[in-house]
């Protein structure tokens, strides 16, 4: 899927790329293959994506922020420029503790 926001070989600054919306949750495709994903978000303060898993081993980038990670149901604080993976299979959730932007990349488990 190509997109002209995020064109192939052109420099690009993620946090630019999204915006905020009061009270929401903004989310933009960057790559999308049969083996997983590259999506950008812009969460507002006090938003969350609720419990779930999926098959699919999950790396959180915040680009801008602060959120709180819960994997298997344990809390996770993470601040601009920390990453943590979310393995597939697992319960996790997504709390915006302030707005935050991160990239998520996606990878299917075999």
């Amino acid at each position: 899927m190509e997109t002209k926001e995020f064109a192939a070989a052109t420099i690009m600054r993620f946090n630019d790329k999204v915006a905020y919306s009061a009270e929401g949750i903004v989310s933009k495709r960057v790559i999308q293959k049969e083996k997983g994903n590259v999506s950008l978000f812009a969460f507002d303060k006090g938003q969350q994506l609720s419990e779930h898993s999926a098959p699919f081993d999950a790396l959180v980038q915040v680009l801008e922020g602060e959120a709180e990670i819960l994997i298997d149901g344990k809390s996770h604080i993470l601040l601009e420029g920390e990453s943590i993976v979310m393995p597939a299979n697992i319960p996790h959730a997504v709390n915006a503790v302030e707005q935050f932007k991160m990239l998520l990349t996606m990878i299917k488990s075999d």
